[in-house]
C-alpha cells in the first residue's frame, strides 16, 4: 500500500520529539502513540520502522539531506535508504520541495569520512580506532544499522525447545534454534508473541542470545545461592532460576522499584518459586553485607551505555557522551566491587556489559584483578564448552552483532581462590 502524507505528518511530529533526545525514543514513542489512540495499526508500525531507521542512519541522512530538519530526513530515508523515486514520493511532496529532492537523490555516498558510514558520533569512532581496524570496524556499524532479530529464551522448567519449535511451526510462525544457546529461538519478523499462549503461560521469554549465554557463563546448580545483582525487569533471573530447577535459593537485586516491579507478572508466569526480589539503596546495601561470603554465583550485568544493543536502541549513541561514559565507568568499578564481596570461597563471579567499550570492560575487570588477588580470571570459552556450546572469543567472552548475530556484549568470568 501506498505510504500517505498522514503517515509521514504523524513520523515527522513523533521525531520532532525524539530527536531532543532528552528520553528514550521507544518511551517517546509509546507515549506518543498514547496520544493518538485513533492512529491504525499499520500507521503505527510505518511510524515506529522509521524513526527507529532514521536514528540508525542518521548521520548519513543529515549529509544527503543538507538538513537535519525532521521532514527532510524523513523524505531522505524513503529516497535514500528505501530507495523510492520520485515518480513514486511525487505525491507526498510539497512544490518547493521537487528541486531539493533532485539536490538530495544525488549527493554522492562514496568516500564519506569513516563516522559518517558507521553512522556513530566521532567521540565513539575515536574510542573505537584505537582498538580494532578501520575494515572491522565498518563491519560492526554496518551491523548495527540493521534491525536487530526477535530472540526467545525456552524455559527449561516448563517446555523443551524441541516441544516450542514444534508448536510454532503447527502455528505458522518461523521460528529457527538460536546457533549458541541450546535454549534459544529466532524468530523472522516482528510478530506479537506476547499475545500467544506459549509466552502467556511463562514457556517463553523475549531474551537476546547473548543475554542467555551469561547465564551459562555463570552455570547455577540446584545447590547454589545464587545473586542478580543487577536484575532490573529480570530476564536473566529467571534464566538462572529455571538452570536451578527452582531450587537452592536465587535473590534478585536491583536499586529501581518500577524494574523490580515488573519481574513480578513474569516470575508469576515462570512457575520459579526459588526467586527473591530485593531492592537495594545502594552497592552499599545491609542486604549485601548480611550476605557477604556466603554465595555460590553472582552475575553483575551492570549499568552500562547500551552501545552494544544499537540495532534495538540507536537513539543510544546520540544520547551517550564521553562524560556519561566515564560516570558509568566509575559506577560500574564500585558495582563490581560491592558484588564481589558476597562471593565464598570457590565461589563463580560473572562482569558483564551490552557494552562495545574497552574501558567498560576489560579495562574494569583488569582493575578488579590487580586490586583483589583472590580472584583469578576463567576462560569463557572453556566454561562455555563444559555447557556444550561451541563459541571461542578468546578468555573473555566478545560477542558482536557483525560475527555472532547477537547484541553487543562482554563477559568476564572471576573464581575467588581465598
Amino acid at each position: 500500500m501506498p505510504i500517505t502524507n498522514l503517515q509521514i505528518d504523524h513520523t515527522i511530529a513523533a521525531l520532532v520529539d525524539i530527536l531532543s533526545f532528552a528520553h528514550p525514543a521507544d518511551a517517546v514513542l509509546s507515549r506518543y502513540f498514547r496520544e493518538h489512540p485513533k492512529l491504525g495499526s499499520r500507521d503505527r508500525a510505518f511510524v515506529a520502522e522509521t524513526v527507529f531507521a532514521i536514528l540508525r542512519h542518521k548521520r548519513f541522512l543529515e549529509y544527503a539531506a543538507g538538513s537535519n530538519a525532521p521532514r527532510q530526513l524523513v523524505l531522505s530515508y524513503l529516497a535514500r535508504i528505501e530507495g523510492m523515486n520520485l515518480r513514486q514520493m511525487e505525491p507526498l511532496l510539497k512544490p518547493r520541495e521537487k528541486e531539493w529532492f533532485g539536490e538530495m537523490k544525488g549527493r554522492a555516498a562514496k568516500d564519506l569520512p569513516l563516522g559518517m558510514q558507521v553512522d556513530f558520533p566521532d567521540w565513539l569512532v575515536d574510542k573505537l580506532r584505537a582498538v580494532m581496524s578501520e575494515a572491522e570496524l565498518l563491519e560492526l556499524g554496518r551491523a548495527l544499522q540493521q534491525p536487530a532479530p526477535l530472540d526467545l529464551r525456552v524455559n527449561t522448567l516448563l517446555a523443551s525447545r524441541d516441544e516450542v519449535l514444534a508448536q510454532l511451526a503447527s502455528d505458522k510462525f518461523e521460528a529457527t534454534p538460536t546457533p549458541y544457546s541450546p535454549i534459544g529461538i529466532r524468530l523472522q519478523g516482528k510478530p506479537a508473541i506476547n499475545r500467544h499462549s506459549l509466552f502467556e503461560s511463562g514457556r517463553l521469554e523475549v531474551q537476546d542470545e547473548g543475554s542467555q549465554l551469561l547465564g551459562f557463563l555463570l552455570a547455577p546448580t540446584r545447590h547454589d545461592m545464587t545473586v542478580d545483582f543487577c536484575a532490573g525487569a529480570g530476564g536473566k533471573t529467571l534464566m538462572l532460576g529455571a538452570m536451578m530447577h527452582s531450587q537452592g535459593r536465587l535473590y534478585a537485586f536491583d536499586v529501581s522499584d518500577k524494574r523490580l516491579a515488573k519481574l513480578k507478572p513474569r516470575l508469576a508466569r515462570s512457575g520459579l518459586s526459588n526467586v527473591h526480589p530485593q531492592m537495594i539503596a545502594n552497592e552499599r546495601d545491609a542486604r549485601i553485607k548480611r550476605l557477604a561470603g556466603k554465595i555460590d554465583k553472582v552475575l553483575v550485568d551492570a549499568p552500562c551505555s547500551g552501545l552494544g544493543t544499537l540495532r534495538r536502541n540507536p537513539d543510544l549513541k546520540w544520547r551517550q557522551t564521553p562524560e556519561s561514559v566515564a560516570e558509568l565507568t566509575a559506577k560500574q568499578a564500585s558495582i563490581l566491587e560491592s558484588a564481589a564481596t558476597l562471593v565464598k570461597k570457590g565461589g563463580r563471579l560473572v562482569y558483564a556489559t551490552c557494552s562495545i567499550l574497552p574501558e567498560e570492560n576489560q579495562a574494569i575487570v583488569e582493575a578488579f584483578l590487580a586490586r583483589h588477588p583472590e580472584f583469578k580470571l576463567l576462560d569463557c570459552a572453556e566454561l562455555l564448552k563444559k555447557q556444550h556450546i561451541a563459541l571461542d572469543s578468546g578468555q573473555y567472552l566478545h560477542l558482536s552483532p557483525a560475527r555472532h548475530g547477537t547484541d553487543g556484549f562482554f563477559a568476564a568470568a572471576m573464581e575467588r581462590s581465598t
